[in-house]
C-alpha cells in the first residue's frame, strides 16, 4: 500500500474545533481505505494478498459495499473466497477428526484489512500529534480548544502519552482528561434534562440542547463520529 494514502496534516483534523478530532481521524482513515481498496488498488498483487488473508469485518464489508462498485466487490470476494476454501477445506486444512477451523467461534480472532490498516495509520498520526504537542505552542492551544475528546479516544491518547518525555506527558494527560470529562458532564446534564422534559410539569419548558443528547452521549461513549446538530425526535 502506498504509505501516503492516509496522510493528512494533523492540524486539519483539529481545525474544525467541533466534536472529537480523533473520531474525525478514524472516519478519514476508514473512508480513504475503503475508497482505496475498492479502486485501482484491488488489482495490486500485494494488496490482494493482504485482503485475501485478512478479509473484512462485518462493519467494513458494509463500508466497501457502500462505496465500491459491485464488480470491484465481486473481484475482491472471488479471490478471498478461494483462499478461505483452501484454508478451511484444502490439503492443508485441519483433519476431519479435528474441529474445522481449529477453535470454537467465540475463540476465533477476527481479522480485517481496513481495521488493521486503520490501527497502523492511526498510530503514525498519533505519533505526529504527540510530536506537535511537544514542540509547538500553537498546536497545544489548538488542542485545548477542541469541543471534546470521546471516552474511547481519551483512553487511547492517555496510553499514547507514555511515548512523550515525562515533563510533557503529565500536562498532556491532564488536558486529555479535561476535554473528556468536561464534555461528559455537559452531555450527562443534557441527557438528564431530556428525561425531565417527559414530566408533564415540563410540558412547555425549553428543551435547550437536549434534543440530540442521546446521540451525543452514544458518540461520546463509543467513539462514533456524530455531526448532527438538528432537531431529533423527542
Amino acid at each position: 500500500m502506498r504509505e501516503d494514502i492516509c496522510s493528512i496534516p494533523i492540524s486539519e483534523l483539529f481545525e474544525p474545533r467541533q466534536g472529537c478530532p480523533i473520531c474525525r481521524m478514524d472516519q478519514m482513515l476508514e473512508d480513504r481505505l475503503a475508497d482505496y481498496i475498492t479502486g485501482a488498488a484491488m488489482m495490486e498483487p500485494d494488496v490482494r494478498i493482504e485482503t485475501n488473508r485478512l478479509g473484512f469485518c462485518p462493519k467494513h464489508f458494509d463500508k466497501i459495499c457502500a462505496v465500491g462498485s459491485r464488480l470491484s466487490i465481486a473481484l475482491i470476494l472471488e479471490s478471498h473466497l478461494k483462499e478461505v476454501e483452501e484454508r478451511a477445506f484444502g490439503a492443508n486444512a485441519a483433519p476431519a477428526k479435528k474441529k474445522l477451523f481449529g477453535s470454537a467461534p467465540a475463540q476465533e480472532k477476527d481479522t480485517c484489512f481496513i481495521c488493521e490498516n486503520m490501527e497502523k495509520n492511526r498510530n503514525h498520526l498519533v505519533d505526529s500529534l504527540l510530536n506537535l504537542w511537544g514542540r509547538e505552542e500553537d498546536f497545544r492551544r489548538l488542542f485545548s480548544e477542541q469541543e471534546y475528546l470521546c471516552l474511547h479516544h481519551a483512553k487511547l491518547l492517555e496510553h499514547a502519552a507514555a511515548r512523550l518525555p515525562k515533563k510533557a506527558a503529565a500536562p498532556f494527560v491532564e488536558e486529555v482528561r479535561r476535554l473528556s470529562q468536561s464534555y461528559l458532564q455537559t452531555v450527562e446534564a443534557d441527557v438528564t434534562h431530556f428525561c425531565r422534559m417527559f414530566d408533564y410539569r415540563n410540558k412547555d419548558a425549553d428543551w435547550g440542547n437536549s434534543r440530540d443528547a442521546i446521540e451525543r452521549a452514544i458518540a461520546y461513549l463509543t467513539g462514533r463520529l456524530y455531526e448532527g446538530r438538528g432537531e431529533d425526535k423527542a
